[in-house]
C-alpha cells in the first residue's frame, strides 16, 4: 500500500514501524471474511482494511473526527485477521499506533473518559476489585442483571497451595482479577506443577500486566506496569527459574510483547526480551511434561473454547484440546472456534452491545454438542461466557486437578 506520511506523523516514536506496516498491507480483503465485527455490521470501516485505510488517512494528515475514532474503538484486538492475512500484516501493533494518535487528537465524552479511568483504577487493583466483587456478591439481589452477569455464578473451594520443596522453579503471573473472580485456578495450577515436581516461586511485587492501561488510552501507564514487573521477577530469573507461567492467555500475550514495547528502552531493552523470552503459557509448560505420570482420569464431555490470545495472539490454537484429549477428556467439535467471544478484556464494558451478541453467537457454538462443561484458558473469556448463566464455564487446569487421583490412596480426589 503507497503511504506518504505527514510531517507530524513523521516525528512519532513509531513513525517508521507504522509505515512499513502500512505498506505490508496489499488490501486483499481476506481479513474481513474472519473479522467478528465486521461480520456483525458489515461496515467496511469495522473490519481490519477499513481500518488500515483510516489509520493511513491519520498518518497522511487527514483530519480526525469521533467517527474515525469509534471505528477503531469497535476493534476487538483479537487479532484473527493475522491469523488469515496472507501479507503478515502486523495489525495490532498498527492499531495500537493509530489509537494512540487518535485518541490524543479526539477528545472522548465525559461518560466513555469516566468509564475508562473508572476501569484503569479498578482492574488493575487486585485489593479493590476484591472489595467490588465482595460487595457485589453481598448486594447480587439489588443489583441490575448487567451488574450480576459480570459477579461470578460461583467460587470454587480453593485448595492450598503446596510449598516451595523442588529444585525446578517458575514464576507465576497472579493476575488482577481472577483471585477475585476464579481463586482456585492459579491454586490449580501450582498443585499440578507440585505433582510434576515443580515449584511456583510466589512474587506478590508483581502486578497487572499492563494490558488494561496499554489498551484504555494509557499506553505509558501500561508499560510502566511492565517495567515493575520486570523488577519484581527479576531476582528469581538471575537465580535460575525456568519459566514465568501465565493462566490467562490475555496476559500472557501481552508480557511475551514486552520484549518489543520496551525495545527502544536502554534500561529495559535486554531484560524485557529476557522477560518475553522467559513467558509460557500454562499448556506450553506442561505438554514438555510427562503428563503420563500424573494418573490424570478426565471423563468429561467438555467443549473448549480457545481465545483469541491463544489462538491467534500466541499461535497455541490446538495445544490445549490436545492435552485435555490425551487425558481422557471428551471434546466437543466446537463450530467457528476461530471467532471471538466479545471478551476483548474490557471490551464487554465499553462496547457492551457488540460484546453481547458475540457472546450470545459463541455460546450456541460452544453448546451444539451439549458439553458438561465448557473450559477456556482466559479469565476475561470465562467471566464473560459464564455471566450468561447457561453452561458453566470454568478454566482447563481446574478440571484436571480435579481429576488427579489423591497422592495419599492414588484415587480421584
Amino acid at each position: 500500500m503507497q503511504t506518504t506520511l505527514s510531517e507530524d506523523a513523521r516525528r512519532l516514536p513509531r513513525a517508521e514501524e507504522a509505515e512499513r506496516i502500512l505498506r505490508s498491507c496489499v488490501h486483499c480483503g481476506f481479513c474481513n471474511a474472519t473479522c467478528p465485527t465486521y461480520q456483525l455490521l458489515g461496515d467496511e470501516l469495522d473490519g481490519p482494511r477499513g481500518r488500515i485505510y483510516l489509520i493511513k488517512q491519520v498518518l497522511e494528515g487527514n483530519e480526525v473526527t469521533r467517527k474515525t475514532q469509534e471505528h477503531l474503538d469497535r476493534c476487538l484486538s483479537c487479532r484473527n485477521c493475522e491469523s488469515t492475512c496472507p501479507s503478515g500484516v502486523d495489525y495490532h501493533t498498527l492499531l495500537d499506533i493509530g489509537r494512540a494518535v487518535v485518541d490524543a487528537a479526539v477528545p472522548r465524552p465525559l461518560g466513555q473518559r469516566l468509564l475508562r479511568e473508572g476501569l484503569r483504577s479498578v482492574v488493575p487493583n487486585p485489593a479493590l476489585f476484591n472489595v467490588l466483587i465482595g460487595s457485589g456478591q453481598l448486594l447480587r439481589a439489588l443489583l441490575p442483571n448487567t451488574l450480576q452477569a459480570k459477579l461470578p455464578r460461583r467460587v470454587y473451594p480453593v485448595k492450598p497451595r503446596p510449598t516451595m520443596r523442588h529444585a525446578r522453579q517458575v514464576l507465576m503471573l497472579e493476575g488482577c482479577v481472577q483471585p477475585s473472580l476464579s481463586p482456585n485456578t492459579n491454586a490449580a495450577t501450582a498443585r499440578v506443577l507440585d505433582r510434576l515436581g515443580i515449584s511456583v516461586i510466589p512474587t506478590r511485587e508483581a502486578g497487572c500486566c499492563g494490558a488494561v492501561d496499554y489498551h484504555l488510552d494509557a499506553q505509558a501507564a501500561g508499560l510502566e506496569r511492565a517495567r515493575r514487573n520486570i523488577d519484581a521477577w527479576w531476582p528469581s530469573i538471575e537465580s535460575g527459574a525456568e519459566a514465568i507461567v501465565q493462566t490467562a492467555s490475555g496476559c500472557g500475550a501481552f508480557i511475551k510483547d514486552y520484549g518489543h514495547l520496551l525495545s527502544t528502552d536502554p534500561a529495559y531493552a535486554d531484560k524485557a526480551k529476557r522477560v518475553s523470552a522467559l513467558a509460557r503459557d500454562l499448556v506450553e509448560v506442561l505438554r514438555g511434561e510427562p503428563l503420563d505420570k500424573l494418573g490424570v482420569h478426565g471423563d468429561q464431555r467438555l467443549a473448549f473454547h480457545c481465545p483469541c490470545t491463544l489462538q491467534h495472539a500466541q499461535k497455541l490454537g490446538g495445544a490445549v484440546e490436545a492435552m485435555l484429549t490425551s487425558l481422557g477428556f471428551n471434546l466437543t467439535t466446537v463450530p467457528d472456534s476461530h471467532l471471538c467471544c466479545g471478551s476483548a478484556g474490557t471490551y464487554s464494558l465499553t462496547q457492551p452491545e457488540l460484546s453481547r451478541q458475540l457472546r450470545d453467537n459463541k455460546l450456541t457454538a460452544l453448546e451444539s454438542a451439549h458439553p458438561d462443561v465448557i473450559v477456556t484458558a482466559n479469565i476475561g473469556c470465562q467471566s464473560h461466557l459464564d455471566g450468561a448463566g447457561r453452561t458453566p464455564v470454568r478454566h482447563w487446569i481446574e478440571l484436571v486437578e480435579a481429576a488427579l487421583p489423591s497422592p495419599s490412596t492414588g484415587e480421584s480426589p
